[in-house]
């Protein structure tokens, strides 16, 4: 009997690109384009065509295990969950609620990261959560809700972009990151627009440009003000705009007229014509965008450097109009989701921030608990990782593998080691799972319902294809039984879509509201832009009625049927009319340039900076279970100049080490003129000798507590390769 394909949608990256799934006769699953989502119109990358080879039980958990005698073995979930939370109650209560942290992911659907906030405050009533989502766009969520009073990633469709004049593309290289949106920046200059590129590196995405600008890595925030200075000096400025609908220009101003274009040179590197060049490509037509990725938000600075990009926006009236504006391109799957709905350490479901009384008071009054003892804001992920063996002496972890993702690895594995215990739920067995105590196999994508948010602020449906392998829970199973043991029998419930009812509720009235979002429209309207409120007489299971099932099934997916005409249709566009501050004005940023935290000298006279390859996603745990993508992509390499590697001696494919203050990393060389002379690059991917994250620097932005993964100071040497070694 054949059958018939789920629509859902793909495990990795913030574009969550639609595909089908189809189960096999002869077993396995077949995944296949779907056209219908307009995101990726049915392309998909490597990754997501082979995003099922991880379903299969030769490459990832089925059984929980237990650690005995030193080594990990195989035991039965009663055994595994007792004993979780016997340690977690035991710590507790001879250290206290706070000696319990918990660590979510970017990848977690919704409901799993809304439940896993709630677990970690109701039932652990500890502060100690965050998530490795902090390590990706937290410096743009942070100058985004300065600046506009909201963070959303994008605050527009990506359908827009080939319908604007110019984009300014800041430190991403989505041509490998998320293949599938380059068409739309393909179609942008097919249209007649232009495309600015902003790298250290003439990347695949750079060479797609009309311009690239390659600035030393670190100084985006004074090439930012560069340009400011530039615009209002060619007195391309919209007085009428900045007058209407902002504040705070007079400060701006000023703070960006003292990085005048040679200055900024100097510090750059990017010539003065180039910076002149690009201010006219970007203000000449009548709408223009600034995206940024991860380049200029990973850094100690990543707040202040983002912000510029947006004064640049203001400035130029490029915000808050059809067509313009500034948006950041979010990385992780659920990146955008996993931060809104309680899993960071400063937020309560609903973008609501944890230490605001009134949104206390509202979350406590659906979770049924006295606000008051809901703990106060908590460590940010890298000072949570930074504290475990100490103040933080049990760790439940979940989706995330910081042995190879977090900065300043080395340190991060030596404080996982140093835990009185560790319990890990993930799919596979991570760099990190291997070091547990308790070891949890939990379903994935195609095993599993739940929601996701992508980009740009859809909320979208992931739907069960297929049953996970027998002895494999979800991570909402897991925490229900861990709830009950700890005497919270009430409260977490299994069924992703009764999470969601309740999610709905929780966020409602807060700023990133999905109370008017169900199921049903998720499946029928191809994904629903927050905020979403639920409009008067709209009645829906967020009122308390019981979750609609049969809007799951096959027949309704894609039916394109219209909501409701009581039903909010959701806010695809954010600001046309007003931003979200209490004035709605947007807030210009006064800030100046300042160097990174570590500069190169003599000892380190070389800048480290890292980031992707298109075959690899995140920190590998999964990607590097796939043959296809492995023969693409088989291991770390360090980039480098023709002029550098003359200088070391260095030949192609030889061993380089690459070190810093914190480690030494060793991969072979890949030498090529498309990076800087003073730089060095190595993908994130791998553990092992060549873990790239051995060497980046933990320094934090002060405001979003982001690392500075983009830039530290390494040298390079040469490896003695021993015969027969």
């Amino acid at each position: 009997m054949e059958k018939t394909p789920t629509p859902t949608h793909c495990p990795y990256c913030a574009l969550q690109c639609g595909m089908n799934i189809t189960p096999l006769p002869q077993g396995g699953v077949e995944v296949t384009e779907r056209a219908d989502f307009p995101v990726n119109r049915g392309a998909l990358c490597g990754k997501g065509r082979t995003a099922a080879e991880v379903l299969s039980p030769a490459v990832r958990l089925t059984t929980p295990l237990v650690r005995e005698g030193g080594r990990l073995v195989e035991a039965d979930w009663p055994e595994a969950l007792d004993r979780i939370a016997g340690r977690l109650a035991a710590t507790r209560e001879r250290y206290g609620p706070d000696a319990l942290g918990v660590f979510g992911g970017g990848g977690l659907t919704n409901e799993k990261a809304y439940t896993l906030g709630k677990f970690a405050r109701v039932v652990l009533g500890t502060s100690q959560i965050d998530y490795n989502g902090r390590f990706c766009m937290s410096s743009a969520a942070a100058a985004g809700t300065r600046a506009f009073g909201l963070d959303r990633g994008l605050p527009f469709p990506l359908e827009d972009i080939p319908r604007t004049g110019c984009v300014i593309l800041v430190g991403s290289n989505l041509a490998e990151t998320m293949p599938p949106s380059l068409r739309f920046f393909t179609e942008l200059r097919e249209n007649g627009g232009t495309l600015i590129v902003v790298d250290p590196r003439r990347t695949r995405t750079a060479e797609q440009a009309d311009l690239h600008l390659a600035p030393r890595p670190g100084t985006d925030l004074a090439l930012a003000l560069g340009l400011l200075h530039l615009v209002v000096a060619e007195g391309r400025t919209d007085e009428e705009y900045i007058r209407e609908r902002t504040t705070g220009w007079e400060e701006a101003r000023a703070a960006a007229m003292a990085h005048w274009p040679e200055y900024v040179e100097r510090i750059t590197g990017v010539p003065v014509p180039l910076l002149r060049e690009a201010v006219r490509m970007f203000c000449e037509p009548e709408a223009a965008m600034v995206l940024t990725a991860r380049g200029p938000e990973q850094q100690s600075k990543g707040t202040d450097t983002v912000g510029a990009w947006i004064n640049l926006c203001l400035a130029t009236g490029r915000a808050g109009r059809p067509l313009s504006g500034y948006g950041c391109l979010t990385g992780q799957g659920n990146g955008q989701g996993g931060r809104e709905h309680g899993q960071k350490a400063d937020q309560l479901p609903g973008y609501r921030k944890l230490d605001d009384p009134a949104a206390r008071r509202h979350v406590a009054g659906v979770w049924g608990v006295d606000p008051d003892s809901l703990p106060g804001p908590g460590r940010s992920a890298y000072e949570l990782l930074d504290a475990l063996g100490t103040d933080v002496r049990a760790l439940l972890l979940m989706g995330s593998n910081p042995v190879v993702s977090a900065p300043r690895a080395a340190h991060v594995e030596e404080r996982l080691r140093s835990l009185d215990f560790l319990a890990v739920a993930d799919v596979v067995l991570s760099e990190t799972a291997e070091l547990a105590d308790v070891v949890l196999p939990v379903t994935q994508w195609a095993e599993e319902t739940g929601t996701t948010t992508s980009l740009e602020g859809r909320v979208l449906l992931r739907r069960r294809a297929v049953a996970p392998p027998p002895g494999v829970h979800s991570d909402l199973y897991v925490l229900h039984e861990l709830a009950a043991r700890l005497g919270v029998e009430k409260g977490f419930p299994t069924d992703p879509e009764e999470v969601f009812a309740e999610l709905r509720r929780a966020s409602a009235g807060g700023p990133a509201d999905y109370s008017g979002i169900t199921y049903r429209r998720l499946t029928e309207e191809n994904g629903v832009f927050w905020p979403c409120p639920e409009e008067p007489g709209g009645a829906t299971e967020a009122d308390g009625g019981e979750p609609d099932r049969d809007a799951l099934t096959d027949d309704a997916v894609g039916a394109g049927a219209a909501p409701p005409a009581a039903v909010h249709p959701g806010t695809p566009r954010l600001f046309l009319d007003r931003f979200a501050t209490p004035d709605g004005r947007a807030r210009f940023m006064a800030v100046a340039h300042r160097a990174t935290a570590e500069e190169p000298d003599a000892e380190y006279p070389l800048l480290l900076t890292t980031g992707r390859v298109v075959s690899q996603y995140q920190s590998g745990a999964q990607t590097r279970r796939v043959a296809e993508l492995n023969a693409a992509a088989p291991g770390p390499f360090v980039e480098l100049h023709p002029r550098l590697a003359a200088r070391l001696g260095a030949a192609d494919g030889e061993p380089l080490a690459v070190v810093s203050r914190r480690g030494r990393a060793v991969a072979p060389a890949r030498i090529t003129d498309t990076i800087r002379p003073d730089t060095v690059f190595m993908p994130f991917h791998w553990p092992g000798e060549g873990r790239a994250n051995t060497l980046t620097n933990p320094a934090l932005d002060p405001t979003s507590r982001m690392p500075e993964f983009k830039s530290c100071a390494v040298r390079v040497e040469r490896v003695e390769v021993v015969p027969g070694s």
